[in-house]
C-alpha cells in the first residue's frame, strides 16, 4: 500500500467529535444503552477505600454508580409509600 491511498483512506472517514458522541444513542439489544458522563468529584479517601474494597475486580467507579442509583430509587420508593399512605389515611377520614 503506498503512501497516496493511505492518505486517501483516512480522508474517507469523517473525524468523530465529543459532541458527535454526546448526540449519539447506542444501543444494547433493542434497548437505548444508558449514557455515561465524566465529572469530577471530591470525596473523603475513607470513602474511596472502603468503595474500593468492597468493589474487588469490578471497579468501584462502578460500585459507587450502583450505589447512587439505589439511592435514587429508594428516595421513589419512600416517595410513592408516603402518597399510598396519605390516601390511605384520608379515605378512613
Amino acid at each position: 500500500m503506498n503512501k497516496k491511498s493511505t492518505s486517501r483512506m483516512s480522508d474517507d472517514f469523517p473525524k468523530i467529535t465529543q459532541k458527535d458522541i454526546d448526540r449519539s444513542i447506542f444501543r444494547i439489544g433493542l434497548k437505548p444503552a444508558p449514557k455515561k458522563r465524566r465529572v469530577s468529584i471530591m470525596l473523603d479517601s475513607g470513602v474511596i477505600e472502603w468503595f474500593k474494597k468492597k468493589a474487588g475486580i469490578r471497579g468501584y467507579q462502578t460500585l459507587i454508580n450502583k450505589a447512587l442509583k439505589g439511592i435514587m430509587e429508594q428516595d421513589g420508593l419512600e416517595t410513592l409509600i408516603r402518597k399510598i399512605v396519605q390516601e390511605e389515611l384520608n379515605a378512613r377520614a
